[in-house]
């Protein structure tokens, strides 16, 4: 039984394998097509588009994820009926649920790896694939981090701490620094609100000035900072919730808490990211009723074509939930978890249907 453990979970494997790299390549053109549009402006050329698909990889395929899943478990245990080796198996007295006991422990060491990638490498990937267009797009005098990015204006290097929602960010210090390289000012802003035409409005201010006699602290309620950056190039520096490992959603959205703003998004976000193993896992319980279900004059190409179809509704459809939660403010974890119990429903239904 071990030996056959083995080869049914070698067989899903390599197709789910084939199937995500298939998709990877479909979905890297995609992107790269789409980067071509920016290919010209400032510094950012062909081979920078080419870095920005290459980073942004391991996040393609941990979107794929679920789609991979179901499409991997259809061929495979396709591939085995059309072969007549699960009619022997059946035959032999091994049941179903014995047969894709293997496909679901071999998912399981493909979803502890994709979970490790995604806290890992996949937001430090991210981060560099939104550092280099930055950079860029907009020159080196922008530098993306983790934890806000930081910006040079002629002799002042400008930290901003945090992007927040609608044009809002926490956290701003300046450090103004005279022609020898001394500092001369460091100045800390509560919040900034970006007014457009490259103006941002900081409030709740305290400068402090170095002398050569001493320190001096000024306070001030508000000041304009001119010129910086503009509403679009901050659009480009915020961070988006999906390229986030958990720790750090966590704490972006008590930062958005923190400043009044709106942390549905990240809510989402965070719900969706736990949720991902749920929905790969009732993918490929889905698939199993492809087989099972099938007659066995039905071959794997039309099987394979089902289950896409049905996979790109499912998709679509987990889009839209999406989508109608955030627009009518409805409860994120309810949000993202309806599309695992709709397909949960759906897998369990055609279950009952076949036992």
């Amino acid at each position: 039984m071990k030996l056959l453990d083995i080869y049914i979970g070698s067989r899903f494997l390599k197709c789910f394998l084939l199937v995500i790299l298939i998709l990877a390549v479909l979905f890297s053109l995609i992107e790269f097509l789409s980067q071509l549009d920016d290919v010209g402006k400032g510094m950012y050329r062909v081979e920078n588009a080419l870095l920005l698909v290459m980073l942004t990889l391991p996040k393609c395929l941990l979107d794929l994820l679920p789609i991979s899943a179901l499409l991997g478990g259809v061929i495979s245990l396709g591939l085995l009926a059309d072969h007549g080796e699960l009619l022997a198996m059946q035959n032999a007295g091994i049941s179903a649920p014995r047969v894709c006991a293997p496909v679901f422990a071999t998912l399981m060491l493909v979803i502890m790896t994709s979970g490790i990638m995604a806290e890992t490498i996949i937001p430090d990937m991210e981060q560099m694939a939104r550092k280099s267009r930055t950079r860029a797009l907009y020159g080196a005098g922008v530098n993306v981090t983790r934890h806000g990015f930081w910006a040079r204006r002629q002799n002042a290097y400008i930290h901003v701490h945090k992007i927040l929602d609608e044009g809002v960010a926490a956290g701003v210090d300046i450090f103004e620094f005279d022609p020898r390289g001394r500092l001369k000012t460091f100045t800390h802003a509560l919040s900034a609100r970006i007014l457009g035409h490259q103006q941002w409005s900081l409030t709740g201010i305290r400068q402090t000035v170095f002398k050569d006699r001493g320190v001096a602290i000024k306070g001030a309620a508000s000041w304009t900072l001119e010129p910086f950056l503009s509403p679009d190039q901050v659009a480009l520096l915020e961070l988006s919730p999906y390229c986030l490992s958990t720790p750090d959603l966590i704490g972006y959205i008590k930062a958005l808490e923190d400043g009044g703003q709106n942390a549905d998004p990240y809510r989402l976000a965070l719900w969706r990211k736990l949720g991902v193993p749920l929905t790969t896992g009732v993918m490929v319980l889905f698939s199993v009723t492809f087989v099972l279900g099938a007659n066995r004059k039905v071959r794997a190409g039309s099987r394979i074509t089902m289950a896409s179809l049905i996979g790109l509704l499912l998709y679509f459809a987990d889009q839209l939930i999406m989508h109608t939660g955030l627009l009518l403010n409805l409860n994120p974890p309810i949000t993202a978890m309806l599309p695992v119990v709709f397909i949960s429903g759906l897998a369990v239904w055609r279950l009952r249907l076949l036992f």
